[in-house]
């Protein structure tokens, strides 16, 4: 099937609104170093983080709704200088401008020779995978986590939900019949954590065991770990590509990022990482160093370090709920903490799959154990307790 060799760079999250607005006409919005590795790979998939459509700059400053993100169609002149020939558009702000939003992000991509994975203007549409007829053949799709990304049915635009388990078995199946190789891009996980929460990690390993060969996740805003499993992989979060909002200097490491290439054969999958950096003030992305926390954590290392993982993660938790309602949460009392982390509506939302305190304040109390002292990751251990009982510069 075409070549014998074939490379796909994945980038992290992109938003062309607060800080980034207007920086598609920034020459050196991109630096050279990144642009040579995104052109290093025969293919790039974006996470095109919203939808691409013409409407005001939103700017909103408090509560949920400075969270609605959309893409000025000036931005596509970057995606072109990328070369992002794939784009991947399951996510949790796809929706933000309605169906009408995701058609006109599916017109601008047909007009640039883009092909989308993940979100349609109906559920056939967004399950419908990229195949990449090179390295004995290469199928992609995109899933995301619930309920923010929002569900596509027969007759309702929305996005693949990462749920839908026997539907991405049989996706994973259709492509394996006719492909070497199916690589699920998943838009999941917890934003602003360092490792990823038991029931994240154990759905991209039940993916693997389905039968694909890699998940490249984004969503979390942060870069995390990654891991091997047998000769496949998983990349949990690949953090911010271009996007820098208020909501996100909030918390710690949002200016740093990752994009991973994956290079394939007909019979070997293999990966490269370049480690990247928002530079604030210019909102230049420029290359950094790999991320302390961009290490191999397998399954012994992950059961010692998850609980001061999740102690850290409750408390950027907090810094973002107190971000969002200043007013009832700047400086609560440990009880009214109580009340909120076991409030239905807050948490448990989607019980065992996002969000679920009830799960991780138990596994964030078993920290006082100090377990986590026996793991040799020294690396991953400086980048979890750099957070620790401190604030964001």
């Amino acid at each position: 099937m075409g070549k014998d060799k074939c490379s796909i760079v994945f980038t992290g999250d992109i938003g062309f609104d607060k800080y980034m607005f207007g920086k598609w006409d920034d020459e050196d919005l991109l630096s050279e170093e990144v642009l040579d590795f995104l052109h290093s790979g025969d293919h790039v998939v974006a996470n095109v983080e919203g939808p691409i459509v013409e409407q005001p700059q939103n700017d909103i400053k408090d509560g949920v709704k400075q969270l609605l993100h959309t893409m000025d169609p000036g931005a596509l002149k970057v995606l072109k200088k990328m070369k992002a020939d794939i784009w991947n558009i399951c996510n949790n702000h796809i929706m933000d401008a309605g169906e009408m939003g995701v058609e006109s992000t599916l017109k601008e991509a047909a007009k640039m020779n883009v092909q989308t994975i993940g979100a349609g203007m109906n559920i056939n549409e967004a399950m419908k995978p990229v195949i990449i007829n090179e390295a004995g053949g290469i199928g992609l799709i995109g899933v995301g986590y619930q309920r923010a990304c929002r569900k596509a049915f027969e007759d309702k635009a929305g996005c693949y939900s990462w749920s839908e388990l026997d539907s991405i078995q049989k996706s994973i199946d259709d492509i394996k019949k006719t492909c070497k190789w199916c690589i699920i891009v998943a838009h999941a996980g917890e934003e602003f954590t360092s490792l990823p929460s038991p029931y994240t990690r154990e759905r991209y390993i039940k993916y693997l065991d389905m039968g694909a060969d890699a998940v490249v996740a984004h969503h979390p805003h942060v870069p995390m770990n990654y891991e091997t499993y047998g000769d496949k992989f998983i990349f949990y979060s690949l953090g911010n590509f271009i996007f820098d909002t208020d909501y996100q200097r909030s918390q710690f490491y949002t200016d740093v990022g990752l994009l991973v290439r994956l290079d394939f054969t007909k019979d070997k999958l293999s990966f490269e990482p370049m480690g990247l950096k928002i530079e604030r003030g210019s909102e230049h992305v420029v290359k950094g160093e790999l991320p302390l926390i961009f290490r191999d954590v397998h399954e012994e290392d992950y059961n010692l370090l998850i609980p001061l993982s999740e102690k850290v993660f409750i408390q950027a938790t907090k810094r973002q709920q107190a971000y969002l309602n200043p007013k009832e949460l700047k400086g609560a009392s440990e009880e009214v903490w109580e009340e909120h982390f076991t409030n239905p509506l807050r948490t448990g939302r989607v019980p065992g799959e996002t969000l679920d305190f009830y799960i991780i304040r138990p596994i964030a109390e078993k920290e006082k154990l100090k377990e986590w002292q026996k793991s040799k990751l020294e690396d991953v251990k400086e980048y979890i307790l750099s957070q620790l009982d401190k604030e964001p510069n």
